[in-house]
């Protein structure tokens, strides 16, 4: 501490010295000891310090009183307040000061202090800000100063800016002394003002608000004089961009003023600010706007086109070279026009921002664009100006980007169909569009011609084909920018990724007639000393041997030109050793691409580049692409010849197996699979021991994809090499074995596990016969032992490892068909045998169902009458395989068993629900495809009047199957069942209702389904159940449309309007559903409604996912409001739909955050009774948690850290320890999560 102070004496002493140069390097020396996190100074030396640097401030050299100012900034959080204060009222006193560069210098430094003031939430920052608010309002309000009061409401606003909302107390007197200044004689008080102005909405009062708004809107009724008129306008759009959640209720009485300014002619500057005003409006207050929307389009069309100072016909008329010229010398003198005389332009300008404001968020509104706004700004890309130009290119790409077909996220079939309307209007308009682009692509204009890129690459991601009849016009374009002397490097890039673009969505032959004109610059680009030109020039490249010879159509194009050129240019750079890495990678994928495609035509230039591959797999930075490309020239039909690298090439494959390195086991299992089916007869022993010894690592549940990879991989050895067989028995059939037991075991993993025991048992390799195999997989079930068996189940394996081995022990049966008497008889014993354990029985039954489905089993007599008599097991598992056992061996055959499953139903009461879970497996396994639906059809009638008889049935869960077994059979036959189901609408009883209303939820899926269109017909009327009568029946058609919006949006979104007003309704708390139940001493309250208000939210969480651009999101957010203050279950749905909301729509979270904050902070300070259950607390904890997700997503909205409810909740949640502690950990993850999403996962 000591030598602390010794050190700041010496550098004060310096400072006083007559010498600048030692003032200067003591002053820098104090800015370094200051931004040490260490430094500790007493309060003596504070003193000292703080006078010192006062002083500087007045130093005759500048560059040490620039020095000074810098030191205040990190001197402020070292100090004591009072010292902080001392600091800024001598700066306040210096700005009244006569000399200009005092004034200056002390202006800067209370910024610098503003800025380095700690958060809102401390009391220095109030203090000193309250402090200098009411110096800055009197040196506003009554300095003659002009240059004081600029320097004044620039602090202002930087104040506000930062802490507004502390200033409460001030803001009337600030907003007295602000708005006298709009009227100043001097613009750049009035822009200042302004800006202050912006920055004080975010906090003030709502009737200050309305106060301003008042004085604002008479003052522009007066309309006194143009220049002030002009200022007021500015005001608004400014306090509109800040605060547009305000201006909402005030735009009724403000958009008829500024239409009216609009329309005066001779004035283009007041012009411009209205059309920026209306902008605002339609970016900020979007629900208010709405019935001004067509009034604001027309005057945006009207003044887009305004350009009274030249004749855009004459320019039409001549032809084009003319017009290049033209453009030439029209350039130099509109440069020097446009800037002093003629203001047109930026009337121009805001119209067509004002345009892209309104296209981008009004998706609803689109085929009205396309009608009137489109052909408006086609018709402008002839535009003059290049930065209005450029802005009308921005307004019609946003156009397209809100026609591509949204919820990309998953899969909507009909989601083309859907935006049929707007893409179909879009598809008539590109021969316009390229017309009016055509001369544009031409232009000498660097940045038009970028523009016509991004406009046309953003068609056809629109529009994939749509430029397919107007490649004769694009071509000239793109030669003449890859040509061009002058171009960038930024246009050549551009112009290869539109190149390649166009290439890759068009088919090829549209391309074949212009390959003399397309090849030649592109060659030339890859040999191009500038990296990336290079790069994309090779990406491009791909593309055109892709497009020259695909491999998947035939065609006559003569390709034999290029070939030579386009391996040359490649060779060249793939050949390179010290070129950048992208370039080296997409050298090698091009090359790849070439041999896979002209590999025929190569024959004598292999021997020169597959070497070549062979280094770069040995380079830790290519193998991964270089893996990629050995794939695709090994899969290449025209049988490439590889022999010349397989010998050295494998053995450094298989050595990649073992590498930490996801991405490449991946790729590698792929090559070495094709390798070994195409190049089989090549592999020696020696390789595939190689391979072998790296597979048993790769086989466990921790990586199901790489496990199923390497499970094909060992399949394709098998079938190739079958004398390789033998090596597996070891560790790699040990391996497989323990994967077998796994519970994570299924899908594509399970299905290569069958294939590959299919493909060993077909080697009839010694030890691994069909016995062999059959004992290795059956002995867990038969003989458990404590490394087989599950530490804490009943049963020899888990659950879900019945099913596994059930389907492989099936899988082997029906490859050695002469077997299968003998397996089925054993399983057959072994469920009838008392003594059977359940697990012996449960495994039994299950293989006895895997069999059958692919083997008709009738002629074993007494199998169906052990399967039925199992139906009375005391276990349930065994009950449950049973059922699944009886309808898979009908699948084997139908006409023997289906009869008796469905008398059975209909006889035998209380084996019902099992008898129908039968059924239900015989239908699901019948629709898998064509054919074996034709075997089912024949008794779908007989089903459907059996499954009628069982839909009054009161047990919930056998109805439920029911209504799965009838939705099933309904996508066998749409058209005769679907309308079946329609008229048990109709139903009295409540039951059926319910029954047909959940079918309809099993005919959805999110694949495309022949009964698709047949059901947008008639959804409607299933849905017209959330009005029926009965509680049950409206929650499961709330579960039926949430299924739809999930799955198929397409089906609802055009229902939206009808369903919305039932799904809100079924949002409230209903008095008459909640009822007081005694239990002993105790009155439990019971609420009915609350399962159907949990469906109805969950409806609208979907919603937001789905179809967020036909909601009205203020209507949304009102029943969201209801579900804050709700049960448990609710609120923590409401929390995540806020979360979404936060990243989704944050305008309208902003503009209701004084409604939301209320509950929330209930939720958080809600403390739980002293006597409450362990149970009681958890819950209110997770309640809190989501609770402060919720704020924290809050947060995360650009604005709302101004709203002073939401910043005393905040300074709530700091101040109480506990509440505090957790906001921390919830910020600290929320942060962890956006960065781990933009992390690699390969």
């Amino acid at each position: 501490m000591a030598s602390v102070s010794y050190h700041i004496s010496n550098l004060l002493e310096k400072m006083t010295s007559s010498d600048k140069d030692f003032r200067f390097m003591a002053t820098n020396d104090l800015m370094t000891e200051l931004q040490k996190d260490s430094i500790k100074l007493d309060d003596d030396s504070e003193r000292k310090v703080v006078r010192m640097l006062l002083k500087l401030l007045e130093d005759k050299n500048g560059e040490v009183q620039n020095l000074a100012v810098k030191c205040l900034g990190p001197l402020v959080s070292k100090v004591k307040e009072y010292q902080v204060e001392t600091i800024v009222d001598t700066l306040c006193n210096n700005m009244l000061s006569d000399k200009e560069q005092l004034r200056d210098i002390s202006s800067i430094g209370l910024k610098t202090v503003i800025n380095e003031l700690p958060p809102a939430s401390s009391p220095l920052a109030a203090n000193i800000c309250k402090s200098i608010t009411g110096r800055l309002t009197n040196a506003i309000a009554k300095q003659e100063d002009v240059s004081v009061k600029l320097e004044a409401l620039d602090i202002l606003g930087d104040l506000l800016s930062r802490f507004g909302g502390l200033l409460v107390s001030f803001h009337s007197a600030i907003q007295t002394a602000l708005l006298p200044q709009l009227s100043s004689p001097r613009m750049a008080v009035r822009k200042r003002a302004i800006i202050a102005l912006g920055h004080l909405v975010m906090s003030s009062s709502p009737k200050l608000f309305s106060d301003l708004m008042d004085y604002l809107l008479t003052e522009l009724s007066a309309n006194s004089n143009s220049s002030t008129t002009r200022t007021y306008i500015q005001c608004i759009g400014a306090i509109s961009r800040q605060a547009g959640h305000r201006v909402g209720e005030h735009l009724e009485r403000i958009i008829p003023l500024i239409v009216k300014f609009a329309k005066i002619d001779e004035d283009d500057e007041l012009r411009e600010y209205c059309i920026q005003a209306f902008e605002s409006f339609v970016r900020r207050c979007p629900k208010e706007v709405s019935q001004h929307v067509m009034e604001i389009i027309q005057l945006c069309l009207q003044y887009i086109c305004y350009d009274p100072n030249y004749n855009y016909d004459s320019d039409e008329d001549d032809d084009a070279m003319d017009a290049d010229e033209d453009d030439e010398e029209q350039e130099e003198t509109d440069d020097e026009y446009s800037d002093d005389d003629d203001m047109s332009w930026k009337v121009r300008r805001a119209a067509a921002k004002c345009l892209d404001a309104i296209v981008g968020s009004r998706h609803d509104m689109l085929s009205e664009f396309y009608r009137t706004v489109s052909p408006a700004l086609i018709a402008r890309f002839k535009e003059r100006e290049e930065n209005v130009k450029s802005d009308i290119f921005h307004a019609y790409v946003t156009l397209l980007r809100q026609t591509k077909p949204i919820n990309l996220g998953f899969f909507d079939p009909d989601a083309m169909e859907d935006e049929e309307g707007p893409i179909a209007m879009l598809r008539l308009q590109v021969g316009d569009i390229v017309k009016a682009l055509h001369k544009q692509m031409k232009e000498k204009s660097i940045k038009t011609r970028q523009g016509c890129f991004t406009l046309l690459t953003e068609l056809i991601n629109v529009a994939p084909g749509a430029l397919a009849d107007h490649i004769p016009a694009m071509v000239p374009g793109i030669q003449f920018s890859l040509g061009d002397k002058n171009s960038s490097s930024n246009m050549k890039i551009d112009t290869l990724s539109f190149l390649n673009c166009l290439m890759t969505n068009h088919s090829p032959q549209d391309f074949h007639p212009h390959m003399p004109v397309i090849v030649p610059p592109v060659v030339s680009a890859v040999g191009d000393p500038f990296y990336k030109i290079t790069s994309e020039a090779l990406l491009v490249t791909q593309t055109i041997v892709r497009v020259i010879r695909p491999l998947d159509v035939s065609t006559d194009f003569d390709f034999s030109t290029y070939v030579m050129d386009l391996y040359s240019c490649t060779l060249m750079r793939l050949k390179a050793a010290d070129i950048d890495q992208e370039v080296k990678e997409r050298a090698i994928s091009c090359m790849g691409q070439l041999i896979c495609n002209l590999g025929d035509h190569l024959k004598s230039e292999l021997n020169m580049c597959l070497p070549i591959f062979l280094d770069r797999l040995k380079n830790e930075i290519t193998r991964l692409t270089t893996v990629k490309a050995l794939t695709m020239i090994a899969g290449s039909p025209l049988q490439i010849d590889l022999s010349s690298i397989l010998v050295k090439g494998l053995p450094i494959l298989a050595a990649f197996l073992r590498k930490n390195h996801r991405a490449l086991k991946l790729s590698t299992l792929g090559a070495l699979d094709i390798l070994v089916k195409n190049y089989g007869s090549l592999l020696t022993m020696p390789m595939i021991d190689g391979i072998m010894a790296e597979v048993p690592p790769l086989i466990n549940e921790s990586d199901l994809h790489i496990s199923q990879l390497t499970l094909h991989l060992l399949s394709s050895l098998c079938r190739v090499h079958p004398g390789s067989t033998m090596k597996l028995y070891d560790e790699i059939l040990h391996e497989v074995l323990v994967l077998i037991r796994s519970p994570l075991l299924q899908g594509g993993a399970l299905n290569a596990m069958l294939e590959f025991f299919q493909a060993i048992v077909a080697t009839n390799t010694p030890k691994m016969g069909f016995k062999d195999l059959l004992q290795l997989l059956t002995t867990p079930v038969y003989s458990p032992s404590e490394t087989t068996q599950p530490p804490t189940s009943l049963f020899a394996v888990h659950r879900q490892a019945f099913h596994s081995i059930a389907k492989c022990v099936a899988a082997l049966t029906i490859s050695c068909a002469g077997e299968g008497s003998g397996v089925v008889n054993q399983f057959v014993n072994d469920v009838k045998n008392p003594k059977s354990t359940d697990s012996i029985q449960l495994f039994a039954l299950l293989s006895l169902g895997e069999i059958g489905r692919h083997v008709d089993l009738s002629g074993h007599a007494e199998l169906q009458k052990v399967i039925v008599d199992s139906f009375s097991a005391t276990s349930e598992e065994v009950k449950s395989a049973a059922s699944f056992a009886l309808g898979s061996v009908s699948v084997g055959n139908l006409p023997q068993y289906l009869p008796f499953v469905l008398n059975e139903i209909e006889t035998q009461p209380k084996r019902q629900y099992l008898l129908l879970h039968s059924l239900k497996e015989i239908i699901t396994s019948q629709s898998i495809n064509a054919s074996s639906v034709e075997h089912l059809k024949p008794f779908v009638a007989n089903i459907w009047s059996m499954l009628f008889k069982h839909c009054e049935c009161p047990e919930e869960g056998t109805r439920n199957v029911v209504a799965e077994c009838l939705g099933k059979l309904t996508l066998i036959d749409p058209e005769s069942l679907l309308p079946k189901l329609k008229d048990c609408l109709q139903s009295d009883s409540h039951y059926t209702r319910s029954t047909v209303v959940t079918a309809v939820k099993f005919t959805i899926s999110d694949q495309p389904q022949p009964i698709d269109p047949l059901l947008k017909l008639c959804i409607q009327e299933f849905l017209e159940t959330m009005k029926d009568p009965d509680l049950n029946v409206r929650r499961v058609s709330l579960v039926t449309f949430n299924s739809a919006a999930h799955n198929k949006p397409s089906l609802v979104r055009d229902l939206l309007d009808a369903i919305l007003p039932h799904l809100y309704n079924e949002t409230k708390v209903r008095k008459d559903l909640i009822r007081e139940v005694e239990m002993g001493p105790f009155k439990h309250t019971v609420d009915d409604g609350l399962d159907i208000r949990k469906a109805a939210f969950e409806c609208m969480y979907t919603l937001l996912d789905s179809c967020l651009d036909r909601l009205d999101i203020f209507e949304f957010l009102n029943h969201l409001e209801d579900g804050l203050k709700d049960h448990y279950d609710v609120k923590m749905l409401t929390y995540l739909m806020l979360v979404r909301l936060s990243t989704l729509c944050p305008p309208a979270i902003l503009q209701r955050l004084d409604r939301l904050i209320e509950p929330l902070r209930t939720t958080c300070t809600t403390k739980v009774k002293a006597n409450s259950v362990k149970q009681e607390y958890e819950k209110q904890d997770e309640l809190k948690r989501s609770a402060m997700r919720a704020v924290n997503s809050l947060l995360s909205i650009p604005d709302s850290d101004k709203n002073p409810l939401l910043n005393e909740f905040i300074a709530q949640i700091r101040s109480t320890p506990e509440m505090s502690a957790m906001f921390d950990g919830i910020q600290k993850d929320s942060t962890l999560t956006s960065s781990d999403s933009f992390m690699d996962t390969s």
